[in-house]
Parts: C-alpha cells; structure tokens; sequence
C-alpha cells in the first residue's frame, strides 16, 4: 500500500485538497484491495485554517516523512504570500527524496525549495511568466497539464490536479484503476496539452495600441506587413515594435497570427465550413499552412478542436 500525505497550510485552496483526497479515496473503493494510505500533515501537526473549514490533520512534519508520495494541493494565486506563509516548510522539502506531486500553484513552492532546478515542471499557465521570472533554472512547460521529471510531479491549473491524481493512481495501481476513476468522477483520462485552455491573445492595458488593436481585428483577414501597421499607428516600424512588444508580449506579426487563429476558433465551433473556407476566411492562403499553425498554437488539430467544441456546446470568446 502506498503512503500518501496531503499537506495542508492556510493558502490551501479546499477544493484541490478534496479533489485530491476524493480521487484516491474512490481509487480505494474500485479497486480489489486498499492501495493508498491517506493522511494530511500540516507544518507543526495542528489542525489549519482554511477559507471554507478547518481542516484536521494526522500530524506534522514527522509523519510526512514517512510517507512514499507527498501532493501539495493548489495554494492560489498570491505567490508571495504563500512563499513568506511557508518559509518553514521550504528547507524540510528541499531534503525530500521520497515521490513528490504539486498540485497547480504549489509547483512554486517545489521551486522555491530548489526541488526543480534543471527539471521539468509545469502550473497554470496564468502563472507560467511570474513563475519563469521567478525560478529562470526551471526547464517550465507550461503547455502541458502535467509533467513527471524522476520523483517529481507537477501540474497544471485547478482541473488538472485530477489529471495528475488520476496519473499517480495509474502509476501504482494500474491503468484499468485510473480509468475506473476517471468514469466514476465523468472526466476524460488523456485530455491533451494545457495549452488548450489557454487564451491566444494577451490582454494589453496600453491605450495607445487600442486603436491599432481595434484595425487589425476587422482586417486581420488581409495582407498586412509591418510598414502597413506603423503607418496606421502613426510611428515608425521600430517604434511599433518596441511598444507593441512591451504592451503585448509579442511581435505585430505574432498577434496577428494569433488573432487569427482566434477567429478559426470561432468559425469551427458555430460552422460547418470546410477548414479551407474557414483558413481562407480568416487570411491563410492554404489549408496546411494554416493546420499546423493552428496545431501549434492550440495544442490540437482544427478536427478536434471543432469535434471538442461542437461536442460539448461551447464556443470560445469572441476575438
């Protein structure tokens, strides 16, 4: 039976530590035999505090040292405040070396603990700029819901902690356990890279660009070049790529790509157009050009973006 401890601290966010708790507690219940001990731990073995409930624990440090697999469930966005909240867990968890899985945000407190230098890691990808600036050691994949680097897990935003779970069942209890899971909680095993939830464009504060942003979303379509857009912004090509890059995080030409793609998104949730029609339509001159863009920036091929979104009726937001 594996030994799995649930940390517990006041940023927990409640709804990752039950979702935790619950997946291996169903796990428990499907398969022929009990395969995971569950208990929480808390930095000095008291119960803690949490937005919702207080939560009871089994014990403090001592006891998490004795388990074969330590998850930290999502803390939430206020990084800082997690990090100062925790400063006396971090030189305990730098010493770990038995399995340790974090859970969203919690992946920075692996970092902080210097557990990811040199490794794979992933979190939210709301959180992936503050995290790359903060641990630039980190190899960060912020494109993928999960990542497994030796003993060390990480995932991505709030839904993908069950992915994760779902992972470690599998890992040692066996894939037909983790599917059992999976269909008892309606969730989808392989649900593809991260990067499908992620929004294409970026938001931008800079008044300035609202204007220019506001043109290229009704000529997007067109042939549109660098000296054509410094022109509608009234500045010269290297002025526009200067503050463009500083408003937006990307190049002119990435937006546009990106805006584009987002308008595809659109036609293939609400259509039944051809993806040559919808690629002409947004300013691709062949379907292949545009396919593997949109592959690349969306983690999935235009067929199954458009079989996902028609499938469970949603459409992405309007560009």
């Amino acid at each position: 039976m594996l030994n799995v401890a649930l940390y517990v601290c006041p940023q927990t966010i409640c709804s990752s530590l039950s979702m935790a708790q619950d997946a291996f507690s169903l796990a428990n219940r499907l398969a022929d035999k009990p395969r995971f001990h569950l208990q929480r731990f808390s930095l000095d073995g008291q119960p803690v505090q949490l937005e919702f409930a207080q939560v009871q624990v089994d014990g403090g440090l001592e006891l998490a040292e004795r388990a074969d697999l330590l998850i930290l469930p999502a803390t939430g966005s206020a990084i800082s405040r997690t990090l100062e909240g925790n400063a006396g867990l971090l030189p305990w968890l730098a010493r770990r070396q038995q399995l340790v899985a974090s859970l969203c945000s919690s992946a920075f407190l692996l970092a902080a603990a210097g557990l990811l230098d040199g490794r794979q890691a992933t979190t939210h990808w709301a959180l992936a700029e503050t995290f790359a600036r903060h641990f630039p050691r980190v190899h960060l994949r912020s494109d993928l819901l999960l990542t497994e680097d030796g003993s060390l897990f990480c995932s991505g935003g709030a839904q993908a902690g069950l992915d994760l779970c779902l992972h470690l069942i599998a890992r040692h209890g066996g894939e037909w356990l983790a599917q059992q899971v999976a269909s008892a909680m309606v969730v989808e095993r392989q649900r593809g890279p991260q990067s499908r939830f992620a929004p294409l464009l970026p938001a931008s504060d800079d008044k300035t660009l609202g204007p220019l942003l506001d043109w290229l979303r009704r000529h997007h379509a067109e042939p549109v070049d660098l000296a054509g857009l410094a022109e509608q912004a009234h500045c010269s090509p290297r002025t526009l790529l200067r503050r463009f890059k500083a408003a937006t995080g990307l190049t002119p030409n990435d937006y546009l790509q990106r805006l584009r793609i987002a308008n595809a998104q659109q036609a293939l949730a609400r259509s039944g157009d051809s993806l040559e029609r919808i690629a002409a339509a947004v300013g691709y001159a062949d379907r292949a050009t545009f396919a593997k863009l949109f592959k690349q920036l969306c983690g999935e091929t235009p067929g199954a973006f458009r079989k996902r979104m028609q499938g469970n009726g949603t459409a992405p937001p309007a560009a």
